[in-house]
């Protein structure tokens, strides 16, 4: 394995454990779970501002994969989708950088 392939793969690694770890804390935490974290997430204008570019770069990444996995048939990049929508873009991105740059045969 290439060492960019293995940078994408620690990235991707990093993306769903470090993010996950602080949501998963916040929702012991307050005990409210899911349904507090997101309502955490709107609390004041500078977060639903991060939301919200966190989504639109969820879609664009969304988007952009779709489009690749169509075109060079290489369908094994969608699993990126579930993962950029159920952990993040921070897990998302790289595990897709990572899935499309293994060699081709």
């Amino acid at each position: 394995m290439s060492p960019l392939r293995m940078i994408f793969l620690a990235l991707a690694i990093w993306g769903a454990i470090h993010p996950m770890y602080h949501f998963v804390s916040y929702m012991v935490t307050t005990g409210e779970g899911f349904g507090g974290l997101i309502d955490a997430w709107y609390v004041n204008a500078s977060t639903t501002g991060l939301v919200w570019d966190l989504t639109i770069a969820a879609i664009t990444l969304t988007v952009w994969i779709l489009a690749e996995c169509v075109s060079r048939r290489a369908w094994v990049g969608l699993v990126a989708i579930p993962a950029t929508f159920l952990i993040g873009v921070s897990c998302g991105l790289p595990l897709y950088l990572f899935l499309r740059s293994r060699p081709v045969t």
